[in-house]
């Protein structure tokens, strides 16, 4: 048996060999996917990277099946602190799975924390992870205009990103500073007549699917970023063309 510790501290047991892993995180879902070909066995319904992943499907994010979890018996489930509930999370470490919990704020702590947990899997193809490194990293010999945004990410009604967010960091390293960084609240529902002064609109697709025909016109033709949701919030491998993607997206309005 080999020990680990995930990002909350909590010491894990692994065999030698990691063979079965049920990941309840689509980002996650997609490194593993890549990094070591094979080991997942089950993954929620949200994962959709890669496309031609077959797996088990447990439900969503925040509804698992947890007996069909259990089922599996999985050497590791991999969950998130904030996508997935602490509820959940317990049970199936009542049931005796181990549950490996990541909790992923900016770049640098993605980067971490999936160096270690692919590390603990034995995953051999990591070289992604290397060129997000370079790609994130070549982004701090640029010095550019820094710009006040909102980040909605739903409406009806509207929520925003809001302080201590991974959208929130990579943003921030692009040159877009969140006006809701310092609220008290991750994600507060704010009406817009209510938001402090803003330069700019970032509009994601995802979990609200903005686009051009939805989500501008609340604004007052203030100016409106549509930006790959997948670019922005997902700390897997969309991590390597996420600063190239994302800066066409802002280039485009600003």
């Amino acid at each position: 048996m080999r020990s680990f510790v995930d990002d909350e501290g909590t010491a894990i047991e692994l065999d030698a060999a990691v063979r079965s892993v049920v990941s309840l995180v689509p980002s996650i879902t997609e490194a593993i996917a890549l990094s070591a070909p094979g080991v997942l066995v089950g993954a929620t319904d949200w994962c959709t990277h890669p496309a031609d992943l077959k797996v088990t499907r447990i439900r969503g994010t925040k509804n698992p099946d947890v007996a069909a979890v259990a089922a599996l018996s999985p050497d590791l489930v991999v969950a998130n602190a904030e996508e997935n509930r602490a509820v959940d999370i317990a049970e199936m470490r009542a049931l005796g799975l181990r549950v490996w919990v990541t909790d992923i704020r900016t770049v640098d702590d993605a980067l971490t924390s999936l160096t270690r947990l692919l590390t603990a899997l034995g995953a051999p193809h990591l070289g992604w992870l290397d060129l997000a490194r370079a790609n994130w990293g070549a982004l701090e010999t640029v010095a550019p205009k820094r710009l006040r945004a909102v980040i909605p990410i739903w409406r009806r009604p509207w929520m925003h990103v809001g302080r201590d967010t991974f959208a929130g960091d990579v943003l921030r390293r692009l040159g877009v500073d969140n006006v809701l960084a310092d609220h008290p609240e991750r994600y507060p529902k704010i009406a817009l007549a209510d938001l402090p002064r803003f330069d700019l609109v970032v509009l994601p697709d995802e979990p609200y699917l903005f686009t051009a025909a939805d989500g501008p016109e609340a604004f007052d033709g203030a100016p409106c970023a549509l930006v790959s949701g997948r670019s922005l919030t997902w700390y897997g491998p969309a991590l390597v063309e996420a600063p190239a993607a994302l800066l066409a997206s802002l280039r485009r309005t600003t």
